[in-house]
């Protein structure tokens, strides 16, 4: 097993080699919790959800922090605009970012820190850059000084020269317009932290440079985020940790493609939402809620949270994903291939497919198919799969592996006509059935059973469902085809989809 990742620090894939051995350290860039979360927040959480399941099943003990954003200038303005407080803001949006990633599956991160619960750390943070001469005190604000790092833009490329700095007041009391700051002094009437320097609050980037430290120590494995997010954040994360600490920040700096609504608009969300926040290699351009830049709540209603995962899922991380309302259906229609297949099993077997025992680790997983035709395909599959998720977690090539497990399975049914013949052997298949679930569950899809209801009593609503199903099938021994088409056309149109078999109809949601 060799596990290679991208690295944007070295542009190359390197193998994977852990800062201590077996263990794993994550640290991905959270939200700024000023308004509900959109469908753009959660690419970052879902893919990183889905690497650490991967190092996990692996054989690495992994932690997966993510943090919140929840002191900033954004806030400060929606609480005026509001009249309630910054923390009540704060709480409101952390509570919706939370209720949304568990509708998606993520449920692998171990710490979320806040940066208002992190103030001791970073105003220490502060004084130390200050005591070895990287940063300085202005007015009651203190910046980093760029020019006294010798390397200063390694991640992006750039020279001092040509970066871009807050404009405006802050400019000066600056040394040089690429300083950023790492404390601001308090405006009248905004929420603020005793320091040396006075009242204020931290900078954006010293906040992420002081929970990572906290919690995963001063050299880490991962750091992930955005492409928005190179310059200038993560350009200025490493400035300021390593000058600090003298030894390397992180060792992989791993970051995802933005979601756009077409080719040519900006990012959903808009562009990184911070004064003087630059994409690299990604245009801006901020997009409509209409785009996809808010109301998570109600696409996931409309969705499903298992359909906008596995969209989220079917390319590459690094990729751009074109998202639209349309793609996310379209995923669905792979999904439900999926469903119609665990129906199939269940049938063969009396059992449900999510109830099925299937190897959590790498090791477990391996089996000999012996002269198995079936399951020597899909023991070359799962290799196939293996070998693409260890090459930097090429999540699109491995779901292509998952559809060609289940044509086989399909097929395999088929041609023996498995649901026939109640005494043929289903060992072969259950194996490969056994499979498909231990590489599905890595990507944190069919984790659990979708429910054929989502209000109401399930019991009555399944009831009244084969009440319309037993109508329809009077209505077609009767020829009376025009009510039994209308009777599966409104169901279609509230999502319900029929399916008629030899032994009669079933429907699922979706």
């Amino acid at each position: 097993m060799t596990i290679r990742v991208y690295n944007t620090l070295s542009k190359t894939k390197e193998e994977f080699q852990t800062v201590t051995p077996g263990k794993v350290g994550i640290y991905l860039c959270g939200p700024t919790v000023y308004a509900e979360a959109h469908i753009g927040h959660m690419v970052g959480p879902v893919i990183f959800d889905t690497i650490k399941r991967y190092l996990a099943y692996s054989g690495y003990d992994v932690k997966l922090v993510v943090n919140i954003t929840d002191v900033d200038d954004k806030l400060i303005k929606k609480a005026n605009e509001r009249g309630i407080s910054m923390e009540e803001v704060a709480k409101e949006n952390i509570a919706d970012y939370l209720h949304n990633l568990g509708e998606l599956g993520v449920d692998q991160i171990d710490c979320m820190p806040k940066a208002t619960e992190t103030m001791d750390g970073i105003i220490a943070m502060v004084a130390e850059l200050i005591e070895k001469g990287f940063a300085y005190e202005s007015e009651g604000d203190v910046y980093f000084e760029v020019t006294k790092d010798a390397e200063y833009g390694k991640l992006t490329n750039r020279t001092v020269d040509a970066m871009q700095g807050e404009g405006g007041e802050a400019a000066s009391r600056k040394r040089s317009p690429g300083d950023f700051a790492l404390w601001k002094k308090a405006k009248d009437g905004e929420p603020s932290w005793k320091s040396p320097w006075g009242n204020g609050r931290p900078g954006w980037h010293i906040e992420c440079s002081a929970m990572s430290k906290a919690i995963l120590g001063e050299t880490f494995d991962i750091h992930g985020g955005g492409l928005d997010l190179i310059f200038p954040h993560h350009e200025n994360e490493i400035a300021q940790s390593e000058c600090c600490h003298a030894k390397p920040m992180v060792k992989y700096w791993m970051h995802n493609g933005l979601l756009r609504s077409d080719p040519t608009a900006g990012k959903i969300g808009g562009r990184a939402e911070r004064e003087g926040a630059a994409a690299a290699g990604e245009a801006g351009g901020k997009m409509s809620r209409s785009g996809g830049a808010g109301g998570l709540a109600k696409l996931i209603e409309r969705q499903s949270g298992e359909r906008i995962r596995f969209f989220l899922l079917r390319t590459h991380y690094r990729s751009t994903i074109l998202f639209s309302e349309e793609a996310i259906a379209e995923a669905g229609i792979g999904l439900d291939g999926f469903y119609r297949l665990f129906e199939r099993y269940e049938r063969l077997t009396g059992e449900s497919f999510y109830d099925l025992p299937a190897a959590t680790t790498r090791k477990e997983g391996d089996f000999d198919p012996g002269k198995d035709e079936l399951l020597t395909a899909i023991a070359k599959h799962r290799a196939a799969y293996l070998e693409k998720m260890d090459d930097d977690f090429n999540t699109g090539g491995a779901v292509s592996e998952l559809f060609e497990i289940a044509r086989l399975i399909n097929k395999t049914i088929d041609q023996q006509k498995l649901e026939e013949n109640k005494s043929a052997d289903l060992s072969g298949v259950k194996k490969a059935f056994s499979v498909l679930r231990e590489l599905t569950g890595i990507l944190g899809i069919f984790v659990k059973a979708p429910e054929k209801s989502s209000s109401g009593d399930s019991e009555l609503v399944g009831q009244l469902m084969q009440l319309l199903i037993d109508v329809r099938a009077t209505a077609r021994s009767k020829k009376d085809f025009e009510m039994s088409d209308v009777i599966r056309d409104r169901l279609s149109e509230m999502g319900v989809t029929l399916e008629d078999r030899k032994e009669g109809a079933t429907w699922r949601l979706g």
